[in-house]
């Protein structure tokens, strides 16, 4: 199976990239065909112009390669940092540049006769990692935790992934060695779980 690992982070080295880096090494262990864009270190641009707001735009190389990637994935999994509850500008950018109208979803009647969003995509699961420096309790007591209705119902859903967990490990800016290394174990076995359920034969739909 496909799986696009999306890693949103302007710092190498960060804890962020040890996610992307486990999951990666994780998910190809077990077999699976991986890519892993740090678009930082790409160069990602995040600014959408305006001849891109068409839909049978002409795009840029990278941004149809972006595009030919997301439509072939089976799952992605995204790392980024709680900024102001939401995800830094580039990876922002990157959703904005890549989940196009037409590509990934499209606006039409739904199973209740209300026009609304129809999802494109063929993947069926998504797991986003984030880090915060504020205690997710904290978070959700005073925000509500914006990222995840971000994640799931403003972003994921709306493109067709109907199984989106988020993850979040939190507090890291008091965090140990040691819980740092439990996390990214957490990081292994929640890919490891993706991994063997994405190699179970699918249902058919009737």
């Amino acid at each position: 199976m496909r799986i696009s690992i999306i890693l949103g982070h302007p710092k190498p080295g960060s804890f962020n990239h040890a996610i992307a880096a486990t999951a990666r090494d994780t998910l190809a262990t077990a077999g699976h065909d991986v890519t892993l864009h740090d678009l930082q270190a790409e160069g990602f641009d995040p600014v959408l112009p305006p001849e891109e707001t068409v839909r049978d735009a002409k795009l840029p190389p990278d941004i149809q390669r972006h595009c030919d990637e997301a439509l072939a994935a089976d799952a992605f999994v995204i790392v980024h940092p709680n900024w102001w509850g939401q995800p830094p500008a580039i990876l922002k950018g990157w959703f904005d540049r890549v989940m196009r109208m037409g590509l990934a979803y499209r606006f039409g009647p739904n199973a209740k006769g209300e026009i609304g969003p129809i999802g494109l995509l063929r993947a069926r699961q998504a797991i986003v990692f984030t880090t915060a420096n504020t205690p997710q309790a904290v978070d959700l007591a005073r925000y509500g935790d914006p990222l995840q209705n971000l994640w799931t119902r403003c972003m994921l859903e709306f493109v067709g992934i109907p199984h989106v967990r988020r993850i979040s490990f939190d507090p890291v800016i008091v965090s140990t060695p040691e819980q740092r290394a439990a996390w990214l174990a957490d990081v292994r076995q929640h890919m490891t779980e993706l991994a063997q359920s994405l190699s179970q034969p699918q249902t058919p739909a009737n």
